[in-house]
């Protein structure tokens, strides 16, 4: 399986060692394509874990594997990354009642002890 993140690699060889804990995400970017993966998958667990402690009472893990579920995600655009902890990208995907979707995001990351994490969001409208 290709992975989902639009690397071109295989989802083994990509995004998965993420997901299973065998790695961590290297790069701000990585966690940031590593998370889009868990959205396509889903895996919320993984969404819950990549996500700053602190942050963690914002956010419900069972409404990040709904949302996962009930749409299809089908592209990840990498619009631009900084040089220390910002991604900002476009997610595409079809939601529920079959409408085409972008969520577009600037993205903050944090590394904490050798992890990065998600931080929070800046929102655009498309």
């Amino acid at each position: 399986m290709t992975c989902p993140c639009c690397s071109g690699k295989a989802y083994e060889e990509c995004c998965q060692p993420f997901h299973k804990g065998d790695k961590s995400a290297p790069t701000a970017e990585a966690l940031m394509r590593s998370r889009f993966s868990a959205f396509a998958i889903p895996n919320a667990d993984y969404l819950w874990e990549t996500t700053l402690p602190s942050k963690r009472k914002f956010h419900d893990k069972a409404e990040l594997q709904e949302w996962g579920e009930i749409n299809t995600w089908t592209k990840l655009e990498i619009v631009r990354t900084s040089v220390l902890n910002q991604v900002e990208f476009k997610a595409y995907y079809t939601d529920q009642d079959a409408k085409s979707q972008i969520h577009h995001e600037f993205s903050y990351f944090q590394l904490i002890k050798g992890r990065w994490y998600y931080v929070s969001g800046d929102f655009f409208e498309n």
